[in-house]
């Protein structure tokens, strides 16, 4: 029996086939990044040293940076992208405030509607807000039938300042979203316990609430920031003379003055400015854990 035993041959165990280097399921979505959005932004970066008259040169940015246009557009954008900001982190934080801490009949459902306006485009609100505060909208309508005047008194509207409402009322959600979720985890018998020690609301929203919610704040304004700076929708659909930011300069240049050259280093800057606010968000993102 031993002998029969050591005699058998033995079973041939299958050897596993070669496993796939993960680098290789890497390369189809690297490829289709670089062809959908590197290789673009590669003939935009080529395209702005490639004059119209042929060769290769620096003198578009020369040019740009030189000329008074792009100066304002540059400063046109920063205080209108920074006033947005600001303004939206101060109405975001009271209305999140407001939805997170007041009862009230509907507060869920005006929860849930941030997430729904989030989805809404630019030029959504801008429209809804040229119904109401336009030359011919409801508040002239109505100022001018009170009156007998024949015209209302609202045209802020085709000015920076209309521009600047029309931002913060689209982009405060994007700030509430941060602070709803980070008020949601905030223990209300700290509030409680605040409260009964005689602390008033006001000390209580300065001590215990606004420190749990600055992450947010950060996360919600760094994006904020960022979305502004790249807005043209609202510029656009305001119809606000004289305002010109950068991207409504990459229009004109490109579309009305057929300066490609100069419209691709108009673009290249708003693309550095971008990139870096970005990674600035992804930073206090991370650190806020949003």
């Amino acid at each position: 029996m031993a002998s029969a035993a050591v005699a058998a041959p033995a079973k041939a165990v299958p050897r596993a086939g070669r496993a796939i280097p993960s680098w290789v399921w890497a390369l189809p979505p690297v490829a289709v990044l670089g062809l959908v959005f590197l290789y673009p932004l590669g003939l935009v970066v080529r395209q702005s040293f490639r004059p119209d008259t042929g060769g290769t040169s620096a003198a578009a940015y020369g040019d740009v940076f030189g000329s008074a246009a792009f100066r304002e557009a540059l400063g046109t954008t920063v205080w209108l992208a920074v006033g947005s900001t600001i303004g939206c982190l101060v109405l975001g934080f009271v209305l999140a405030l407001v939805i997170a801490f007041v009862p009230f009949p509907g507060g869920r459902a005006v929860a849930r509607f941030v997430d729904v306006f989030l989805s809404f485009p630019s030029f959504l609100i801008t429209l809804a807000l040229l119904f109401v505060y336009g030359t011919a909208g409801m508040a002239n309508g109505l100022w001018t039938g009170a009156t007998g005047a024949a015209e209302g008194p609202f045209r802020f509207l085709t000015t920076p300042w209309g521009v600047l409402l029309a931002e913060i009322t689209y982009f405060t959600p994007f700030v509430m979203r941060p602070l709803l979720a980070a008020f949601s985890g905030i223990d209300t018998a700290q509030l409680e316990v605040a409260s009964s020690l005689g602390a008033r609301p006001a000390r209580i929203v300065r001590q215990v609430v606004l420190p749990e919610a600055l992450p947010a704040l950060a996360a919600g304004g760094s994006l904020v920031l960022v979305l502004c700076l790249n807005e043209f929708g609202i510029v656009l659909f305001t119809g606000a003379k004289g305002v010109t930011t950068l991207p409504m300069l990459v229009y004109g240049k490109a579309i009305l003055e057929s300066d490609y050259p100069g419209a691709c280093v108009v673009a290249v800057v708003n693309i550095l400015i971008s990139v870096g606010l970005y990674g600035l968000y992804r930073v206090v993102s991370r650190r806020a854990g949003a």
